[in-house]
C-alpha cells in the first residue's frame, strides 16, 4: 500500500510540475536551438571505459558549449567543445584505478520536432584523452598516456524556461549516458 501511495504522489507531483512548466513556457520559442544560439550544458552519469575492460562501470562527468552555425534543412548544425572525465575503481583487480580526462571538439545536428521547448540532436566528437591507470599485481603498475578519443552521441534537451532546461545524452562519448542541465546563453 505504501508503494502505491508513493507512486500516486510522484505522479501527482509530476502532473503539477508539467502544468507549471506549460504555463511558464507561453513565451518560449518552439525550437530553442536555432542558428545563432549558444548553449552550455553539464551533466553526470555512467562514464565510458577507455583502453580496457578491467574495471567496473565508471562514473563520468561532462561539460559542453555549442553554437548553432548553419541551417541544414529543418535543423541546425552546431560546433562546440566538450571537456570531462571518466573515473573507476575495482574490477578484475580489487585495487585497479583509472581515470581519463578528455578535451574534444564536437558537432551535432539539432531538430525540435515543432514541440515547444524540445531540442533533439545527434553528433560526433573527436579529441584527446589523458589516460591514467594503476594497480598492484605482483608489482605496482602506474601508467600515463595520451590517447585519441572519438565519440558518437544522441540527446535531448527540454527547456522549462526560455534559457534553462534539462538534458539527457547517450552514446559512446565521455559518458555512456548522462543527465544534467542546459543553459541558453544566446
Amino acid at each position: 500500500m505504501k508503494k502505491q501511495n508513493l507512486f500516486s504522489a510522484i505522479l501527482f507531483g509530476f502532473g503539477i510540475s508539467m502544468a507549471i512548466v506549460s504555463s511558464a513556457q507561453t513565451n518560449s520559442p518552439v525550437a530553442p536551438f536555432t542558428k545563432g544560439s549558444v548553449t552550455f550544458s553539464a551533466g553526470v552519469g555512467v562514464g565510458t571505459e577507455y583502453k580496457s575492460s578491467y574495471y567496473n562501470s565508471a562514473f563520468g562527468t561532462k561539460a559542453v558549449i555549442e553554437a548553432g552555425l548553419w541551417q541544414a534543412g529543418p535543423g541546425v548544425i552546431s560546433l562546440g567543445g566538450e571537456a570531462g572525465a571518466s573515473f573507476s575503481n575495482g574490477g578484475n583487480y580489487s585495487n585497479y584505478k583509472t581515470r581519463t580526462v578528455v578535451v574534444a571538439g564536437r558537432s551535432a545536428w539539432h531538430y525540435g520536432w515543432k514541440v515547444k521547448g524540445l531540442d533533439t540532436y545527434a553528433g560526433l566528437s573527436a579529441g584527446a584523452g589523458f589516460h591514467h591507470y594503476e594497480y598492484r599485481n605482483t608489482n605496482k603498475i602506474d601508467q600515463n598516456e595520451v590517447i585519441p578519443v572519438f565519440g558518437g552521441f544522441v540527446g535531448a534537451s527540454y527547456f522549462v524556461t526560455p534559457s534553462f532546461g534539462f538534458n539527457i545524452e547517450a552514446g559512446s562519448d565521455i559518458t555512456q549516458i548522462q543527465g544534467g542541465i542546459i543553459l541558453k546563453i544566446k
